[in-house]
């Protein structure tokens, strides 16, 4: 490894824009249904505690906005960080759902019988959903989303409230992961994905479907 020398970017590093992308805490239906964005879906129990686990692991970290898919259960899992913040949640419709057109509700287990789930799990960037989004346009979506909010805080750290593939596939867009491959990132309930972003330079990943540590070391105080 060659030392850095004095005055490099090695020993004085540039600070950007930090990105944290929460997905929402569990709800009665995870991983069995596609809810989509049907209204009147909210937290389990435990997804309420992985909400206050996310405001916990925050604790510490210069927060600078928070942002949330409108949908409820984006919503409630922000309202501990918000609470302990003091800063209010904007609603931003680039951070939701794919739109599921007429698979919205339907069950997974029936779902996976198609011979179109093939093309999701496998060729997603070639699918859309009956009546609804293609996950090429859903990726454009959130990326255009969080582009616009950190360049709105630049500098800052931008917490964003939002769901699994809208997730993953900003994650596979900051990474350079071609789309088809996106459904290989793995994002849980009530967990957090770090990207930082700095002028002139590609993203940073810097953490991915985390659920554990506190997350105040991801910014130099």
């Amino acid at each position: 490894m060659t030392a850095a020398t004095p005055g490099s970017s090695a020993e004085h590093p540039r600070q950007g824009t930090l990105l944290l992308l929460v997905r929402h805490g569990e709800t009665p239906t995870t991983g069995m249904v596609l809810p989509g964005r049907a209204p009147g879906l909210h937290l389990s129990d435990r997804g309420r505690a992985q909400a206050e686990r996310v405001s916990e692991r925050l604790s510490g970290l210069p927060v600078d906005a928070l942002y949330s898919s409108p949908l409820e259960r984006a919503c409630e899992t922000a309202e501990p960080t918000a609470g302990r913040t003091g800063l209010a949640v904007k609603h931003d419709d680039g951070l939701l759902e794919c739109d599921f057109g007429g698979w919205t509700g339907a069950a997974i287990a029936e779902l996976t019988a198609l011979p179109e789930w093939q093309t999701v799990q496998h060729s997603p960037s070639q699918f859309r959903f009956p009546n609804g989004e293609s996950f090429p346009e859903m990726q454009a979506r959130i990326v255009g989303a969080i582009e616009a909010l950190c360049a709105a805080h630049a500098g800052g750290v931008v917490v964003c409230f939002s769901h699994a593939d809208p997730i993953k596939a900003a994650v596979a867009h900051a990474l350079g992961t071609p789309l088809d491959l996106f459904q290989r990132i793995m994002i849980s309930p009530g967990s957090v994905s770090a990207i930082s972003f700095v002028e002139g330079l590609d993203p940073a990943v810097l953490m991915v479907n985390s659920t554990a540590e506190p997350l105040s070391g991801l910014r130099s105080q």
